[in-house]
């Protein structure tokens, strides 16, 4: 089964654990908020599995890598995630090299994980390829919004063609062979969530865990899950810019049955 995990407001980030499987953490936001820092500090103590982020999903670029170095040996999470750039296959590759061979000298038992980047088909193998067998992160990610989706699969929702556009370049990848099935893997945000509904089956052992904020961020803007796909209109408002809510009665009743709604998606 795909471990799940939700990024939650910090009112929620104490009952997120009753419903999440692993904690996400966005780095940057350990400076500005020490008890959103002191949370996963402690799930690392309580023996917890944490992912931390280098936020480049919320900053536009991945955190100073130096800076994040450091945090990376402070909270010794489970894993995390290299620094890399959007959508450059050649520059992640290089950030990954940097980072790794050459400026990160401390020792650390986190496992590693390569973003895949890219702005096509070719490019997107070319910097799987080389972070999974020249690099040899243990694990590898695949984010849920790269504009080949859009060409790949045009549709009027651009919601739907990030959906199907991901679905049907973890099938090709799969098909072509490219799939390294001995490695887990990482699902980097979310589309639509009926997109996971997709990945069932041993042939998809392979992801191992993925994160997004969806139930979470639509339950605040009380929009409840659906089975609709062709309207979908996937609230473009980022969780951090929600992480001082407190959410009244009726957003965590919405927030509760997206949550069910999501993970019967995923795991049936």
């Amino acid at each position: 089964m795909i471990k799940i995990s939700h990024e939650s407001p910090l009112s929620m980030l104490e009952i997120s654990r009753t419903y999440n499987d692993f904690e996400y953490a966005l780095v940057h936001l350990f400076e500005t908020h020490p008890q959103y820092y002191k949370f996963f500090e402690d799930s690392v103590k309580m023996g917890r599995h944490v992912l931390l982020d280098n936020s480049i999903f919320e900053l536009s670029k991945s955190f100073d890598p130096k800076r994040y170095a450091k945090w990376i040996q402070k909270l010794n999470p489970t894993e995390y995630i290299i620094p890399d750039v959007l959508e450059d296959c050649n520059g992640t590759i290089e950030s990954a090299k940097k980072c790794l061979w050459k400026e990160w000298d401390f020792v650390s038992n986190s496992k590693t994980i390569g973003v895949v980047q890219g702005k096509s088909y070719t490019e997107l193998v070319k910097c799987y390829v080389t972070l999974d067998q020249e690099i040899g992160v243990d694990k590898l990610a695949i984010s849920f919004d790269y504009s080949y989706y859009l060409k790949l699969f045009p549709h009027p929702n651009k919601w739907v063609s990030y959906m199907m556009g991901r679905v049907m370049t973890l099938t090709q990848l799969m098909n072509d062979g490219i799939i390294n099935k001995d490695k887990p893997h990482h699902l980097l945000g979310c589309a639509h969530p009926r997109e996971f509904s997709f990945y069932q089956g041993s042939e998809y052992n392979w992801i191992e865990t993925l994160d997004t904020s969806s139930p979470i961020v639509h339950g605040i803007k009380r929009v409840r899950y659906t089975d609709t796909i062709g309207n979908w209109k996937k609230e473009s408002t980022k969780l951090v810019d929600l992480l001082d809510v407190i959410p009244d009665e009726i957003q965590e009743r919405i927030i509760a049955n997206n949550l069910i709604e999501f993970r019967n998606y995923v795991n049936g």
